[in-house]
């Protein structure tokens, strides 16, 4: 079992078929059992990049009522939900203001950081934290994360 953290680059790439899709959906093969974190904002941004490819017509309105409906679904049951605390703000500002980073994703690497720190103080495994997003994933490596990029592993 390994622990990762998961950012909405990568996670879409579960519901809709694009490069590195294969890679995620073997994030989520029951005999691997992975802990996957994501942070409560991924919620909004899948829904979001989902309802907007329908809108360009890259996806059926149709599929992305169904795509939107089991992300939902699994929402309930397959990801461990960190929540965006004041800590979480605090931090993903010092991220944003030290690596020059967007603002979400600031908040979502203080976020993969967070649960990184949890995951060491518990003797667990250090995070993997996975996104698509080569920007994001070298400051995650320069904070010292380990990091994979689903758009690099075919």
């Amino acid at each position: 079992m390994a622990i990762y953290f998961v950012d909405s680059s990568a996670l879409v790439k579960r519901y809709i078929s694009e490069i590195g899709s294969a890679w995620v959906l073997e994030l989520f093969d029951f005999p691997q059992d992975n802990e996957i974190f994501i942070a409560a904002i991924t919620a909004v941004e899948i829904i979001s990049a989902i309802t907007r490819r329908a809108r360009g017509g890259s996806i059926r309105s149709a599929d992305a009522i169904l795509i939107c409906n089991q992300f939902k679904s699994d929402l309930q049951t397959d990801y461990q939900i960190v929540e965006i605390t004041e800590e979480v703000i605090n931090s993903g500002i010092l991220l944003a203001e030290k690596r020059g980073l967007r603002g979400y994703d600031a908040v979502q690497l203080a976020a993969g950081c967070a649960v990184n720190l949890l995951c060491i103080a518990s003797g667990l495994s250090p995070v993997i934290f996975v996104s698509a997003d080569n920007e994001l994933n070298l400051a995650a490596s320069q904070e010292g994360l380990s990091v994979e990029n689903p758009n690099s592993c075919q």
